[in-house]
């Protein structure tokens, strides 16, 4: 759920199917924060659209006990971010891999 731009999250110990795929990323890179359900590109698209439209820093926490998700979350983010850079920079949004996105998750 969504508390303003704070997201919570549990973490359901499974994957789920599409539910971080290109498709969701593309989905919420034309959403602003509040118009999709509660979801953690709905958070990373909020990040990025301040960082470039209104050159505002900004700043991520990722909370939660041992085995919450925080990295997952993390890589979950950083995959958004990745591909909002790459779809900026002209590359296709569908793009499923790149050098840069490899490098990011890989650190």
């Amino acid at each position: 759920t969504n508390i303003g731009s704070i997201l919570a999250s549990v973490n359901p110990y499974k994957p789920i199917p599409g539910l971080y795929g290109v498709d969701a990323i593309d989905l919420y890179r034309q959403h602003r924060l509040g118009e999709l359900p509660p979801h953690i590109f709905a958070t990373a698209n909020e990040c990025y659209c301040c960082l470039w439209k209104r050159h505002d820093s900004q700043c991520v926490l990722i909370s939660g006990e041992s085995g919450a998700g925080k990295t997952e979350s993390t890589k979950l983010l950083l995959k958004f971010l990745s591909a909002m850079s790459q779809t900026s920079l002209g590359a296709s949004a569908s793009e499923k891999s790149t050098h840069v996105e490899e490098a990011i998750l890989e650190s």
